[in-house]
């Protein structure tokens, strides 16, 4: 089965026809593709890079690299059930300087990790991303705000490749969609993303046995985690321009408590959002470095995408998130004026 390209059909809006030929002759012309996605990945970025390593694979790529910039080099837990795993080579066996490079939904260059210099040093950069944020930083830009997710733009450039729709590549596209689109409950959800999920659907994928690894699974100790985090959770009514603000923390020794990683304190911010009498919800988790990942949510009315770019992040309208550092306070106190302009 071919992969039915929306691009092919008839562009994208945002994305020249230029920077779409330019990136489908790279990576035909090339003897060595060099993929990252962004660190910490979720299951856009790791499942859009992993489909098109399959592509480029399957089409006979002499060599293909897959990576993202992280220390230790560990795939989420719940991600581990991609197809493709073995594709995956650690940031320190990275080309110095690749000849052409292919980033997965990153917003920014550091949000590459280890893997920045190596993007800073490549002779050709292709950005695939779908943030409204992206500060551009590659030398072809494959970039849509209105695309649901990652996997969209991922799927239109395999179908411009002229790629087979393998289980193996539908794998990856679909969990980069279901992950992006909050299992087709989010307003990105148009006809056309399930157009899409009915095609990767398709090749055999069993949709409850994705959503199974993707929510429905967690160790004894989350409990103790979300417990904690519920527990000290403050509601601001007034805050966010009158639409309220809830908002709550995640300490290290939270997690080092219940014996689990920082990838189990991300969903949490979907119990917290919950709240009926708040718009914004708010996590702020402290890694391991002693710095708080701060995500933000909104229900609609208030763009916390902006917000959280001006606080030196990014992420989308109504899912964003920046890192900071001293407490927690500190952070909220930084936050809420912004919440409050944009409300």
């Amino acid at each position: 089965m071919s992969v039915a390209s929306p691009q092919a059909a008839g562009g994208r809006p945002g994305i020249s026809a230029g920077d779409w030929a330019k990136a489908i002759a790279l990576l035909q012309g090339a003897d060595e593709v060099c993929l990252a996605c962004h660190v910490r990945p979720d299951g856009d970025a790791l499942g859009s890079m992993l489909a098109v390593a399959h592509a480029l694979r399957a089409q006979g790529h002499p060599r293909v690299v897959a990576s993202f910039g992280d220390q230790p080099f560990e795939v989420p837990e719940i991600l581990r059930f991609l197809p493709g795993l073995d594709l995956l080579s650690p940031p320190g066996s990275y080309p110095e300087r690749p000849r052409l490079m292919v980033t997965f939904d990153v917003g920014s260059i550091d949000r590459l990790g280890l893997l920045a210099p190596n993007a800073s040093r490549a002779d050709e950069l292709i950005v695939v991303d779908h943030h409204p944020s992206n500060t551009r930083f590659g030398t072809v830009h494959l970039i849509d705000p209105d695309a649901a997710a990652t996997a969209v733009l991922a799927c239109d450039l395999i179908g411009a490749l002229g790629a087979e729709l393998t289980r193996e590549v539908a794998f990856g596209l679909y969990a980069g969609l279901v992950t992006d689109t909050g299992s087709f409950k989010y307003s990105s959800t148009s006809p056309a993303v399930h157009e899409m999920a009915a095609q990767l659907l398709g090749t055999g994928i069993e949709p409850g046995a994705v959503a199974r690894e993707l929510w429905d699974r967690a160790p004894f100790g989350y409990l103790g985690l979300l417990s904690a985090a519920l527990g000290r959770a403050e509601l601001e009514p007034a805050q966010a321009g009158g639409h309220g603000l809830v908002w709550t923390t995640i300490t290290k020794a939270d997690r080092v408590a219940n014996g689990l990683p920082f990838e189990a304190a991300e969903a949490v911010i979907d119990v917290v959002r919950r709240t009926e009498e708040a718009d914004v919800a708010v996590v702020l988790k402290e890694s391991d470095d002693g710095l708080w990942q701060v995500s933000a949510r909104s229900k609609g009315k208030v763009d916390v995408g902006r917000v959280c770019t001006g606080l030196g992040g990014g992420g989308h309208r109504f899912a964003a998130g920046f890192t900071a550092s001293g407490t927690p306070g500190d952070a909220m106190a930084r936050l809420r004026p912004l919440l409050g302009e944009d409300g």
